[in-house]
Formats: structure tokens, sequence, C-alpha cells
């Protein structure tokens, strides 16, 4: 806590008192304010927010001990040191049993009393930034919700338990849209490193110009615009976790600058000779074949066992369409916290058609779907007609046997743009990837509009 955001209350009916430990504090950085009375102390309390009182204990009308039980019945968290002329163990005591810091007695040394406030408040910003911590570490978990009782969902989470306080590198594979960075997300904030950051790069959506100066930072007039240093991703994750979404879409170059900075622990911003030591836990996520890659040398094979040490694999959720109905439920309710709509849930021959359905993209595809369905729906349950946009046939028949993954997924682009109009945005919002990651993917497999 800065000592400018600091608020100290001193409360004593001796002005001499008051004006010689306000000008001390004042002198020191800290607010301070003043009171001369428990009534006029109690008026300021009602007001402002404060971090520390200072009490007399013998004042006109309300004393300090009746004052004391009033702020800590009121204001809790208010640290309150009691001061007195006239020290006796029996009011020391009975101030502390009620909840005082601290006990003063007159006259106290200025140097003495400016170790004993530095003290409190370093403890009361300890105190904040632990509760602020807990309340982002809450936030995040509440994000973090794998849904699935199937048996390839129940493996996937035993694998996060076991590797998740260990430090070793992970590598999460599964096809677009089965929630790998979802997983990564649970292993970082069941972690030892849960309160430090989680920096998330998809390597596929970096211009490639721009990979090296993102990652590792550069300084001020390092290139052309460089106009102020600026922190890289290494950096930022200093202490937390890395998680590399896309990493077979990476560069040969950047390939080897990874695992040099995997080996040595350290990073040099570009512009400058000075090397700094980095700590972080490497998360990687992939739908490509990486082996494959390896054996066809566009993937360094050094830098695929580094990454590599732990592997879990998800499933397309066409292996485990049990868990769908659990999803959809699970859609459902986060829909109605966000929108406000009251749908209570699915008819059952929706939900069947929802069964039927292969879903090429997964998860992320399922959840666009119930989306979709859920903002056009005017009954209180979604139903088939409400998902009319996944077509009247049994898509299952429409996918020839034997077909690859890289078709699948090709099939599956070309259906969202031809329903989108080849309306790049749009179509990058339905599958969930970012538009740069929409473009490489039509480069790849060679779709353009007809």
């Amino acid at each position: 806590m800065d000592k400018k955001n600091a608020s100290i209350l001193i409360v004593d009916d001796e002005i001499i008192v008051r004006e010689s430990m306000k000008n001390w504090l004042e002198e020191e950085g800290y607010l301070v304010f003043v009171a001369e009375n428990g009534d006029e102390a109690l008026s300021v309390l009602g007001k402002k927010e404060f971090d520390l009182v200072f009490l007399d204990i013998k004042m006109p009308g309300i004393d300090g001990i009746e004052v004391l039980k009033k702020i800590k019945s009121i204001y809790p968290f208010i640290d309150v040191v009691m001061m007195t002329a006239y020290a006796s163990i029996g009011s020391a005591v009975e101030a502390m049993k009620i909840g005082a810091y601290d006990y003063l007695t007159k006259p106290f040394d200025p140097e003495y009393l400016s170790m004993l406030v530095k003290k409190i408040i370093s403890h009361r910003s300890l105190e904040k930034e632990n509760v602020k911590l807990k309340e982002r570490l809450e936030s995040a978990l509440k994000q973090v919700h794998i849904v699935g009782e199937s048996d390839g969902i129940k493996k996937v989470l035993k694998a996060v338990e076991d590797v998740a306080p260990t430090d070793v590198s992970v590598l999460i594979t599964g096809e677009s849209g089965t929630g790998k960075e979802m997983v990564a997300r649970a292993i970082h904030y069941s972690s030892l490193r849960r309160f430090e950051p989680l920096v998330v790069v998809s390597c596929g959506s970096l211009p490639e110009g721009l990979i090296e100066s993102e990652l590792f930072g550069y300084e001020r007039g390092a290139f052309t615009g460089a106009l102020y240093k600026k922190k890289g991703k290494f950096e930022a994750a200093n202490g937390g976790t890395l998680f590399l979404d896309e990493i077979g879409e990476l560069t040969p170059k950047m390939q080897v600058d990874l695992l040099r900075v995997l080996q040595e622990k350290e990073i040099c911003r570009i512009g400058s000779n000075k090397t700094m030591k980095v700590d972080f836990r490497v998360i990687s996520a992939t739908n490509r074949d990486l082996k494959k890659m390896v054996e066809e040398k566009t993937f360094r094979e050094d830098l695929f066992y580094r990454l590599n040490v732990y592997n879990i694999h998800i499933p397309p959720l066409r292996e485990r369409k049990e868990d769908i109905p659990l999803l959809v439920e699970h859609f459902i309710k986060q829909l109605k916290r966000r929108m406000g709509k009251e749908i209570e849930g699915i008819t059952p021959q929706a939900l069947k058609k929802l069964m039927k359905y292969p879903w090429p993209g997964n998860v992320r595809e399922l959840e666009n779907a119930v989306e979709r369905a859920f903002v056009v729906a005017h009954g209180k349950l979604i139903t088939t007609e409400d998902f009319s946009f996944l077509g009247d046939r049994n898509p299952e028949l429409e996918i020839p046997s034997g077909i690859s993954l890289s078709e699948l997924e090709k099939i599956h682009i070309e259906k969202v743009l031809e329903e989108c109009d080849y309306n790049i945005s749009q179509a990058a919002k339905i599958l969930d990837i970012d538009r740069t990651t929409l473009y490489n993917k039509m480069k790849k497999y060679d779709i353009s509009k007809k």
C-alpha cells in the first residue's frame, strides 16, 4: 500500500497530542485526520475509509474502550492503537481482548511511532493483496470448469490432477474446439504458480514479422516505430505459466529461439545486450500431428521432446457424445445468467438431434450452436426448430467414411464460410478463432469464395 493511499485517524482530547502526531505522520507522507472525542471520531469514520486509528483511552464523554468496541463491531478490519498517559495492565489487556492492535503509553518517541505505523500499514497491504489474489483466483476458477462424465474426460481430469502440482512441460493435443486452452487453465490454476500470471500466446495468429518482438519484447528505439520499451510474453510470464497455443504454427527460426529460452532460462529484449533470467512453466497445445511434423523435418525434434514431457490428449466430441447433454445444460445456465432470458432447457427431440450431429468443430461448435438457438428460441424450452441451421438430414451421413481430420476441418470451414456468405469476421466468430488464423487455414486448404 502506498503511503499516499494510507489514511490515519487520530482521536485525542488534547490538541497538542493531535497536532503533534498529525505533523509527524504527514511528514511521513500519510493522509491524516483528527477528532477530539469519541462522538466526532465515529462520525468521521462513517464518512471515510481508514486504515489505522490512534485512540486515546481517557476522554470526556465516550471513553476510548467504548469507542474501540463500536469501531470493532462496525469496522472490524480497521487497526486500532490505544493511547494513554496512565498506563495500566488492566486497561491494556481489556483493549487487546476487544481487538486493539497495540497499546502506547504517552509520551512516545516519534521514531517509534513511525516504525509502528510502517509495520501496521505494511501488514494491511499484504492482507489486501492476499484478498485480491484470492478473489482473482476464485474468479479465474469459475471460468475453468471442464464439463463431462465420459471416460475420455475423466482421463483428462485425472491427468490434470496428476501433472498440475509438478512443474514439467505439458503438451495438450486434440482437434480444434475440444477445449485445449480450458485444460491449460485448469493445470495452471491447480498448480503452485496459480497466484502468478498465465500468459496466453496464439502462435498461429502472430504475424511472422512481429513474433520475435511479441515474445521477447524490445527496447525504445530498437526499430522504426519502437517509441517505448515493451515487455514481451516471455518476461510477462515470469514466475507463472506460458501457454503456447497452436505451437505447430511456429516458424523454424522461432522454434530455435524458443528452444534456446527453454534451455538457458534467459531472454534478451530486442535492441538490448542485457540478458535477464526468466522462470516460467510451459504448456503448449496443437491440433496438428507434431510427431509427423518431426518426421517431415518441419518441427524440431529437440523442441518436441522439450515440450512433450507430459502429454494430455482431449478426445473429440463425437467420441464422447454422452457429455453432450451435460454440456448443453451447462451452456444454457451460462446464457441465462448472461442474457437474462428465461429458458429452462431443451426438448428431448432437440437434444436427440444434437446427439446425432458429428460436431466437426467439437465443443466450441456445440457452444456456438446452443447460443444461436438460445437467441432465436421463444418458448421455455429450446426446440428442434431452433437448431434448423444444422440441417434436417442426419449429418453423419454427409461425411464420407475414412475422411482425414484435415479434410474434415476443411469441409467444416467451407460450410461455415458459405453460411456466412464468406464474411470472414462472422465466420471466425462462429469458429471461435481469430481472423488471422482463419486466413491461414483458408490459405492452407486453398479455400476461396466460389
